[in-house]
This record gives C-alpha cells, sequence and structure tokens, in this order.
C-alpha cells in the first residue's frame, strides 16, 4: 500500500496528514511520528509513505477547524483500519459536538458494552486520526483529562479552542 505523507503547520505544532489519494488514513503530531509509523503498521501492514501534497479537503479543514470553523472537520472523508471494536469507538467519537466531553464509561454504556471502559480507552488510543475522531474529547470519570497520545497539555489546548469558539457561537 502507498500512502501519501504531508506535513501542515498548526497552532498544536506540525501535523503529520496521511492520505491515500482519497480518504485521510492518519492524522498525527510530528513528534509522535513513530507511534504514526506503528498504528500504521498495525492496521495497514506493511506501506511506503511517498511525501506528497495531501487532499485540499484536508487542508483546508484543519485550517478553518483552527480558524475557528469547529464542525470543518467533520465532512472529512475517514478510511482506517483497526478491529470492529476500534473503528466501532472511533465512530462513536465522531459525533461528540466540540466543545464537550464524555467519558470512556459512557462511550462503553452508548455501545451496548457497559464493562468496557477499559476496553473503551485502548481503542480510543489505538485511533489513527488525531483530532478529526475527536479521541481529545474523552475525559476520565471524575472528568479529569487523561491520556491523549498528542500529550495532555494538546488535549488542554484543543478542549479550551473548542469552548472558546463554541461558546462565541452561541
Amino acid at each position: 500500500m502507498k500512502l501519501l505523507l504531508d506535513r501542515v503547520a498548526s497552532p498544536v505544532g506540525t501535523m503529520l496528514v496521511v492520505t491515500d489519494g482519497e480518504a485521510l488514513r492518519a492524522l498525527d503530531f510530528h513528534d509522535y511520528e513513530p507511534r504514526l509509523h506503528r498504528l500504521l503498521r498495525l492496521h495497514y501492514g506493511a506501506c511506503a509513505l511517498i511525501p506528497g501534497d495531501s487532499l485540499a479537503a484536508v487542508r483546508d479543514g484543519l485550517g478553518a477547524y483552527f480558524a475557528g470553523e469547529l464542525t470543518a472537520l467533520d465532512r472529512l472523508p475517514v478510511r482506517t483500519g483497526g478491529t470492529a471494536f476500534q473503528r466501532a469507538v472511533w465512530a462513536a467519537l465522531r459525533p461528540i459536538p466540540a466543545g464537550t466531553t464524555t467519558t470512556y464509561g459512557k462511550l462503553a454504556l452508548q455501545l451496548g458494552k457497559p464493562a468496557a471502559s477499559r476496553a473503551v480507552g485502548m481503542a480510543n488510543g489505538a485511533n489513527p486520526v488525531a483530532i478529526v475522531v475527536p479521541c481529545h474529547r474523552v475525559v476520565g470519570a471524575d472528568s479529569s483529562l487523561t491520556g491523549y497520545g498528542g500529550g495532555l497539555p494538546r488535549k488542554a489546548w484543543l478542549l479550551e479552542h473548542e469552548r472558546r469558539y463554541a461558546s462565541q457561537a452561541d
């Protein structure tokens, strides 16, 4: 499999954008590039990353999101690997409104697996498409910020960014 790798500047650091020419396959932070390669191997096996421009829709969507258009990423086509359970968790993440959070336990209940909050957390951590599949919107049962593949400072920044613009839309 051949995938295109682009690097896009953002307020939270350079983003690594991986596409297949039609859909977003992975999105991660530049300082987590080894994790990106590991997730790509897990999800797709052997794949070659070729430097290239990402889809205009992805570039434009990221730019609009960071400029405050919080729904801009909702329209992006995403195609991921992963297990059926992981894909179900990731699908449940996309409708979480920007500026709000949920918990691992609530996601597990929503998926009909109330005892699976730990598995939901593991699937959340294996999400290859940061921000677009908004795993940063999941917090601990006590509403504390818990693990995030891009680091807790980024998670806090993303949530604050969304809350600021969501409150302006009200």
